[in-house]
């Protein structure tokens, strides 16, 4: 999430007035995330007790044909029960709305907080919602190539080039030349596939305790191995934030909690080091982007690259998929 759009206080409270939620009276700019500009939402509510809400307006990175799949998959997924927030339709019934040329969508928001150092029952529970997720999408229509897959990574690394990447980080460039080629020829075909979040990061997952009360930000879902986005939440919740130290309790953990719900096939468990190699170039490769690329006056926290070729270090030692093996 982050505000790279700014909006005036009547715009705000026209656009609110089309949606059944009451009258506006507050609103906040989310300043967390890279895609898309975000605020939280207080409005009177229908019934006067008042009510919260996230208004996003989609930025870059996602095309406006992608949103019917986006956002009703949101429908779906709560439908069945999964702490997943609901699109909310405006008076025609639209899920989403243009402003300016750009659309804005209102999400129901939902209690809890994103923990910045999770404990191992935080991240089984997380391991068991993801593998729910999945699962309760398998009767979705929607289905939707993964944009940000491995084409993505070449473009990527072409368009920062060794030169870009180095001046992030003197060994970057190495790294990616080296890794890349190896991860898209070893890709694993015939895995088992479906609808996944790809992007379940600790800020995507708000918690109350050790219970996740609610899994966000779906603009990254796509039609992909189930595998692979165990090993993107894998990447996302086991190191810490600068990718220096791995945590071996919560990956245990994490790992454990997806196969309480989704039991992992021999193929699987033999492909994921490869699959969290790809995972770090993923993350890798578009925080490189966004480092040269986001404007100087955004209201937006830049990530860091770095922290993710770390991981990719890691992962592509091969002592190191150990920690994908069964206990």
């Amino acid at each position: 999430m982050a505000v790279y759009t700014h909006l005036g206080a009547e715009v705000l409270a026209g656009l609110v007035a089309e949606f059944d939620v009451g009258e506006l009276t507050s609103v906040k700019g989310i300043a967390e995330g890279i895609s898309n500009s975000n605020w939280l939402v207080e409005t009177t509510g229908k019934d006067g007790a008042g009510a919260r809400f996230i208004l996003t307006m989609y930025e870059y990175r996602i095309e406006v044909g992608d949103l019917p799949f986006f956002l009703s998959l949101l429908d779906h997924l709560s439908a069945r029960g999964c702490p997943v927030p609901r699109t909310i339709h405006d008076r025609q019934g639209n899920l989403y709305r243009l402003l300016d040329g750009k659309a804005v969508a209102l999400i129901e928001f939902l209690p809890g907080v994103s923990v910045s150092a999770p404990t191992p029952g935080q991240a089984q529970a997380v391991g068991r919602a993801l593998a729910q997720m999945q699962l309760a999408a398998a009767d979705f229509a929607g289905v939707r190539e993964n944009a940000m897959g491995r084409a993505e990574w070449q473009r990527l690394a072409q368009e920062c080039g060794p030169d870009g990447l180095a001046e992030i980080d003197p060994g970057f460039a190495e790294l990616v030349s080296r890794e890349l080629p190896a991860v898209l020829a070893g890709w694993p075909e015939g895995l088992p596939r479906g609808t996944i979040h790809a992007d379940l990061f600790p800020d995507n997952v708000l918690m109350l305790g050790a219970q996740v009360t609610g899994l966000i930000d779906f603009y990254f879902a796509c039609t992909d191995l189930f595998a692979y986005d165990l090993a993107v939440t894998h990447a996302a919740w086991c190191f810490s934030n600068d990718g220096k130290h791995f945590d071996p309790a919560l990956s245990s953990a994490l790992i454990a909690g997806y196969e309480e719900v989704r039991p992992l096939s021999d193929a699987e468990r033999s492909a994921l080091p490869l699959l969290a190699r790809g995972a770090a170039l993923r993350f890798a490769l578009t925080r490189a982007w966004d480092w040269v690329n986001t404007p100087a006056d955004a209201l937006v926290t830049r990530k860091d690259p770095v922290a993710f070729a770390r991981r990719l270090e890691f992962y592509a030692d091969p002592a190191n998929a150990t920690v994908f093996a069964a206990t």
